[in-house]
């Protein structure tokens, strides 16, 4: 429902001013969408490459797991797990797009040589070494995936909350400023017309009283 104005010409520079102002907005709006679309589509493409080729290497590695343990026995595989438990340096920086915070992830080197995974070579033969590195290169490929996964995800909430407003002043506000500036000018205009037509009335009475004998 429109809101009561006041049908006066400041009113009507004043819903001018706010159409400019909304419109500028949505255009603002506009531009930050397709900034964020554009990085959406860029990283969704490389998130979802990622993502396929992690379920592949996680595929492989279970199934040479598998593999090891029906000839080995499961034992020797969780003692090198334990022992070759170690931390692996990662940091996380961000970059901002149209606002919205992208997170790069920068890990150190996460393969690591039969030396030094921490498990006894004597205890151990080249199948555990298989494992460890098909499930090393798993975890590069994860961590390649977190980073992104979350950068896709933030960008399509922002493109969903900017679209919403985007939406709201091009089909709501926009349009319901347009209708009171129209009214407005309706009611001055009409204003004006009776205006014309009083003095009108005013002046030819005037010259009828001033040439009456």
């Amino acid at each position: 429902m429109m809101e009561q104005v006041s049908a006066t010409r400041s009113e009507l520079l004043a819903r001018r001013a706010r159409i400019k102002l909304a419109v500028q907005g949505r255009d603002l709006l506009k531009e930050r969408r397709t900034a964020l679309i554009s990085e959406f589509d860029r990283l969704g493409t490389s998130v979802l490459e990622s993502i396929d080729l992690l379920d592949r290497e996680v595929a492989g590695a279970g199934q040479l797991l598998g593999i090891a343990i029906a000839d080995d026995g499961r034992e020797p595989f969780n003692s090198a797990a334990f022992a070759a438990e170690d931390g692996i340096a990662v940091s996380v920086r961000t970059r901002s797009v149209a606002g919205v915070q992208i997170v790069e992830i920068e890990k150190g080197e996460v393969a690591r040589a039969r030396t030094s995974r921490g498990y006894s070579l004597v205890a151990t033969n080249a199948r555990t070494d298989a494992v460890a590195e098909r499930f090393e290169s798993v975890l590069d490929k994860l961590l390649n995936v977190a980073g992104l996964e979350l950068s896709v995800r933030r960008l399509a909430e922002e493109i969903a909350r900017t679209t919403r407003r985007m939406n709201a002043l091009e089909h709501v506000v926009v349009p319901r400023l347009e209708a009171e500036r129209v009214r407005i000018s309706l009611v001055l205009e009409e204003r004006e017309l009776e205006d014309r037509v009083r003095l009108r009335r005013m002046r030819a009475r005037g010259h009828r009283d001033g040439v009456r004998p």
